[in-house]
């Protein structure tokens, strides 16, 4: 798949087709889609290859979740109590800074997690209006249209997740549109529509895929993500119905050929794409050469998680014996690890693969490094610029390290199941179990708390934290120091650019 995909990108930017061209961060969603309508894309889709070149562009959003400085994975760590915002000082992205703070507001929220997400929408949209016009096989078009529908309901999800509030737009918008009187959905409409699509194309979807196809949606992916919207629609046997079909036995393969891999640590090691426990991975890579003019703007291919959680001015001490500190490169020091997590972790077999302490080696006299801003000593361990990663390609080190991001993998997928169980029953005890297990950990009675606990340990850093604290009801609870407020702050401002002179409505206590 991603050797298809990035082929057929250089296809698509090059056919002309400004619909799905990425437009610059200052450019805001009702622009986008003015600009996407005006287009005449009655010349386009006239074959399985324009077709496909259309359908990359869907996917190609999906690296919004580690690309680009805004990615939303080091952006939603902030905001858990995980996790510091970090960076240079106070004012180092002043998005991350205030959403660490809660202090974010429709001036200072990242416009690309609206403008981004609605640009995946509308090239879904598309797909799914013209391809069944176009000159190729009905099975093909099929799949395409259902990988499309996919896509789109996972992006109206992180739109969901992140606003709550939002515009369900399900056809594309043509220059004659009346684009500025969209209004915002009811929040159960979007869930349902989704929830519908998702089960509609299924059917129309491989049970698994191999080769240059990995990474494609597949049934279990399908399933996986609409397992997890239901999860957050609290609908939880319809969520733990489609989790138990994904996951199968657990600590077994699945049906689809998931399957905990033995070694937790094997997850992180940059060349181990798509292993059996990859449900929903998305493709970095520095072939694309990524470069300072347009990164983060949607060309460019780099896993930007890497540099972001670096540590700053990093230098490993050649001279001390038995040095087994990691040769890193150095990096911009996001996300520092916060006391409370490192301490939760004490004793965990995790804790090693997931947080370097830096702390440690600096006492130890094998490293040195510049402390940044809310530095604790300790930092994100799971995507760490390594030395022996770095691109020998053109381009920027910093920006073409080449470590896939799983949006989905099953010790995630067993755990959600589980919380779908409401943390009890022999299933839940073995899905825990199963995760416990794989890390040499001995069973423990299942219960909702152990599951949160769980899902702590187990997903550091993969940018859940924060939406499972605002789904349990414990944000208050544990980011109320830091300032959040109940009612609020559960989800984003709405950026001020997407609101003038149209029907959207700020969300409530942004205004």
């Amino acid at each position: 798949m991603k050797n298809k995909i990035y082929k057929s990108i250089t296809v698509l930017l090059l056919s002309g087709i400004s619909v799905i061209t990425v437009s610059s961060c200052n450019d805001n969603y009702i622009e986008d889609i003015k600009n996407q309508g005006a287009f005449d894309t009655n010349n386009y889709f006239s074959n399985e290859e324009q077709s496909f070149s259309a359908l990359v562009g869907v996917y190609d959003i999906m690296r919004k979740y580690a690309g680009g400085f805004e990615n939303t994975v080091t952006f939603m760590n902030a905001g858990s109590d995980d996790f510091y915002s970090g960076g240079g000082s106070s004012t180092d992205g002043a998005g991350i800074q205030g959403f660490s703070s809660f202090t974010i507001n429709q001036n200072t929220v990242p416009l690309s997690y609206w403008k981004d997400f609605y640009q995946g929408i509308a090239r879904a949209n598309l797909v799914i209006k013209r391809v069944p016009d176009a000159n190729m096989g009905e099975a093909q078009k099929n799949r395409f249209i259902a990988e499309a529908k996919t896509l789109r309901a996972l992006y109206y999800f992180e739109l969901l997740r992140m606003f709550k509030n939002v515009p369900l737009i399900l056809e594309p918008i043509s220059a004659n549109s009346d684009f500025y009187s969209i209004p915002q959905a009811p929040p159960a409409t979007v869930y349902a529509q989704i929830e519908s699509d998702i089960l509609s194309a299924i059917p129309n979807l491989p049970q698994t895929v191999s080769g240059a196809d990995r990474g494609r949606i597949t049934q279990g992916s399908a399933k996986a993500i609409l397992g997890k919207i239901y999860l957050y629609d609290n609908k939880k046997s319809e969520a733990a119905a489609q989790f138990a079909d994904v996951n199968g036995t657990p600590g077994q393969t699945s049906q689809y050929g998931y399957k905990l891999v033995d070694n937790f640590a094997d997850l992180w090691k940059v060349d181990n794409k798509f292993t059996t426990e990859s449900i929903i991975e998305v493709m970095h890579t520095n072939q694309g050469s990524s470069d300072w003019g347009f990164w983060g703007q949607g060309n460019d291919e780099g896993n930007s998680i890497c540099i972001m959680t670096g540590l700053r001015s990093y230098t490993l001490k050649t001279t001390t014996p038995n040095n087994d500190a990691p040769d890193l490169v150095s990096g911009w020091a996001f996300n520092p690890v916060t006391d409370d997590l490192f301490n939760f972790m004490q004793g965990d077999p995790r804790m090693n693969s997931s947080i370097l302490n830096a702390k440690k080696f600096m006492q130890e006299n094998k490293i040195t490094y510049s402390p940044a801003y809310r530095d604790s000593g300790y930092f994100l361990n799971k995507f760490q610029p390594r030395t022996a990663d770095k691109s020998n390609l053109p381009g920027p080190v910093e920006l073409n390290f080449r470590q896939n991001y799983m949006v989905i993998r099953l010790a995630d997928t067993y755990l959600m199941e589980a919380e779908a169980l409401n943390g009890t029953g022999a299933r839940a005890q073995a899905l825990l179990d199963a995760v416990r297990a794989r890390v040499g950990l001995t069973s423990i009675p299942v219960s909702m708390q152990a599951i949160k606990d769980e899902r702590r340990r187990e997903l550091i850093g993969e940018g859940h934290r924060f939406f499972d604290l605002v789904r349990w009801g414990d944000a208050a609870a544990k980011l109320g120091s830091r300032g959040f407020i109940s009612g609020k702050n559960e989800i984003l401002p709405i950026p001020y650019n997407d609101l003038v002179n149209t029907a959207i409505k700020q969300n409530p206590g942004y205004n």
